[in-house]
């Protein structure tokens, strides 16, 4: 079949929802469907992957929910998805946060003009609220209703949109890559000296709690002098700076900021790290981090949060502790890092796990839905 994925954020950038964009695709072209993705990219043109069709290299960085969305709203991309849409005519038009400006909308007002697509909104998003929604209700409600099917990701996801748009769901999880992140990984050589090591990923947003995680360590350090923290992260100097100026204050060290690590080599640190830390305030639908750390067969600490329930159990393959306390979260991480035996059987139950949120098995869960959407419209895919 021919399936559009849609993405409102920059494709250039990383990020959970373009993460499990690409990976659908990968997934789906490996079983010989025909794929696009719609996008905006501030990539130059030729340094865009073949698949992605660029309706805009111009992205704006929003303020949302905790984060910075990369969108576009260049006006430009309103005659240009109806164009890319009576070009393509997709058997399946999937849209990923369905109700983010600008793309997804704009995809959704030309659908005459892919009159045969089969539609399919996914939602990734968790908030404990939405003002935009509730008072853009009555405008958002003649987007949604023109989905065929809606997926969330958690059911924290699932609670949380149907709130404000009730109806039928199903939910989908995100995935893992089971064998890049459970394979024979070679770990990070420099950080291989017999010293124990947390590991951060993640950017240094305020939703993500670094500053609690850095908090703890400070206690960690008392405790085992030779402990070190590795922070890897789509960040900038900026975002590292009042983190640093904390370190010098408090005469910190072995904070190792990495920053941006491609794909291929994200697993490195994985596999070098003794504990994976995710002290997260809010706003995380799922923890595809999590994920990562346990098909790694490492054992996590993360915050107890409603993303994150719905993959870590609380003593099974890592702790849960309450977000925003460092002294919480060093008392967990010390347990493990002084418990090997501990370490390793949490470490074994997450790499059980996580085998089953493999991205050929969620990747077939869409296909079965498209098919299943698509036999209740009476059309043949």
């Amino acid at each position: 079949m021919k399936i559009g994925l849609v993405s409102p954020y920059d494709y250039s950038y990383p990020g959970g929802v373009t993460k499990h964009i690409s990976y659908l695709d990968a997934n789906f072209r490996r079983l010989g469907h025909d794929v696009r993705i719609i996008a905006p990219c501030s990539e130059d043109e030729e340094d865009v992957p073949g698949q992605v069709i660029k309706v805009s290299g111009f992205v704006a960085p929003l303020p949302a929910g905790g984060s910075v969305a990369r969108i576009t709203l260049s006006p430009t991309i309103y005659r240009r998805v109806k164009r890319i849409l009576e070009k393509e005519q997709f058997d399946i038009l999937h849209l990923h946060e369905p109700m983010t400006p600008a793309l997804p909308l704009v995809v959704l007002h030309h659908l005459e003009s892919s009159p045969r697509s089969i539609v399919v909104g996914t939602f990734h998003a968790y908030r404990t609220n939405n003002i935009g929604y509730e008072y853009g209700k009555p405008v958002f409600k003649r987007f949604i209703e023109k989905l065929d099917g809606r997926i969330a990701v958690s059911k924290a996801t699932y609670d949380y949109i149907s709130r404000y748009f009730p109806g039928e769901y199903r939910i989908i999880p995100n995935g893992v890559d089971v064998e890049r992140f459970g394979g024979d990984v070679r770990p990070v050589e420099r950080f291989c000296d017999g010293r124990p090591n947390i590991l951060f990923v993640g950017r240094l947003e305020k939703r993500k709690g670094f500053k609690y995680l850095l908090r703890a360590f400070s206690r960690i350090k008392e405790a085992i002098p030779e402990a070190r923290l590795l922070v890897v992260g789509a960040y900038d100097e900026m975002d590292k700076l009042p983190f640093l100026l904390y370190i010098h204050r408090h005469h910190l060290e072995d904070v190792e900021f990495i920053g941006y690590v491609p794909e291929e080599e994200l697993p490195r640190y994985y596999h070098t790290c003794d504990v994976f830390c995710a002290p997260s305030i809010g706003f995380e639908s799922f923890g595809i981090v999590l994920l990562e750390a346990m098909a790694a067969g490492k054992p996590i600490v993360a915050s107890d949060i409603a993303g994150y329930r719905t993959v870590l159990r609380d003593g099974e393959e890592g702790f849960l502790v309450e977000p925003k306390d460092e002294e919480a979260l060093a008392t967990a991480i010390l347990h493990l890092l002084r418990d090997p035996s501990l370490r390793q059987k949490m470490g074994q139950r997450g790499k059980a796990k996580a085998s089953a949120y493999s991205w050929e098995r969620v990747a077939q869960q869409v296909l079965d839905y498209y098919e299943e959407l698509a036999e209740l419209e009476g059309r043949k895919l």
